[in-house]
């Protein structure tokens, strides 16, 4: 099973998210109720509701600005919004605002009003705090092998809930993983343990490194019919290049195959499988977060 999904941000109380969205809109929820127009205990109702289905959302709340501190907005990734910043107009031009957040990908951010809508008298006094809301982030890991093996440990170290599928019982005992952040799985039918474990795929990465072609093409069907956020399988150009024409041949969507990472993972030189590992993990968390995964003294030798 899925983990809680949480909200974006530096978190202070947990609960129900893991993130500092949820917990600081029950936090300040007594507060806000006297000031914003919409009932406030119904933002963290949609928050729930958002996350359990997957959804991306960003909550504004006014940091500084006279009358309107504390005053929040809920904005979509649909564009649809709960609550308001006391102005219509200023709620027009805060959700035009938050689209730009979201397709940043950054967590947090604290932007002045007249940094994006300058026309606005004293918008250099109004501080706005955006939040993102997303799912947990979740990493399914098809193979129990040496990569496999190391990559859930590392994937748990970073932050993610790993489910890590294997159809030999040895290889996913519990005693192997005492990580609480990994979920071994035995199965003897790989498509359906797939599909299950990526859900509705907001959040999920998932990683292919079973021990064989069949394994492969059988995990990575399952796979393309999903959406998980991230896709990768492991192997040689040639194997991967296989593995991908079969599902092509069997009627994959050509947009879902173009998005598969094969060969998984950032060229790092990886050799050993903590290495393969290391290097797999960097290009899911790259993905995520939007980095390009070059290096960042590229630029003094330029």
């Amino acid at each position: 099973m899925a983990p809680a999904p949480c909200c974006g941000g530096s978190g202070v109380d947990q609960a129900p998210c893991n993130g500092l969205s949820g917990a600081r809109l029950l936090h300040n929820q007594s507060m806000d109720e006297t000031q914003a127009h919409t009932p406030l205990p119904s933002i963290p109702k949609v928050i729930a509701q958002l996350l359990e289905r997957g959804a991306v959302a960003v909550v504004v709340t006014v940091m500084a600005g006279g009358s309107r501190v504390g005053l929040k907005l809920l904005v979509e990734e649909t564009g649809d919004t709960l609550g308001s910043l006391g102005d219509p107009e200023l709620d027009s031009l805060v959700t035009r605002q938050a689209a730009q957040f979201l397709s940043s990908r950054e967590e947090t951010r604290t932007i002045k009003l007249s940094e994006f809508a300058p026309q606005v008298p004293s918008g250099d006094k109004v501080l706005l705090l955006f939040e993102r809301i997303h799912p947990a982030p979740r990493l399914v890991v098809c193979g129990a092998g040496h990569v496999g093996a190391a990559l859930a440990r590392l994937g748990s170290f970073v932050g993610y809930h790993v489910t890590l599928i294997d159809d030999r019982a040895e290889f996913v005992k519990r005693e192997r993983f005492p990580e609480e952040q990994i979920e071994p799985v035995f199965t003897s039918d790989w498509s359906a343990a797939v599909r299950h474990a990526i859900g509705n795929g907001r959040g999920v990465a998932v990683a292919v490194v079973t021990r064989g072609h069949n394994e492969d093409e059988e995990c990575m069907r399952a796979v393309v019919q999903e959406s998980p956020d991230y896709v990768g399988l492991i192997g040689s150009k040639r194997r991967t290049t296989i593995v991908i024409n079969r599902l092509r041949e069997a009627g994959a969507d050509e947009e879902q195959l173009l998005r598969i990472r094969a060969p998984i993972g950032l060229d790092i030189g990886a050799i050993t499988p903590e290495e393969v590992a290391l290097a797999i993990i960097a290009e899911i968390v790259g993905e995520r977060r939007g980095g390009k995964g070059g290096s960042l003294s590229a630029w003094r030798r330029s």
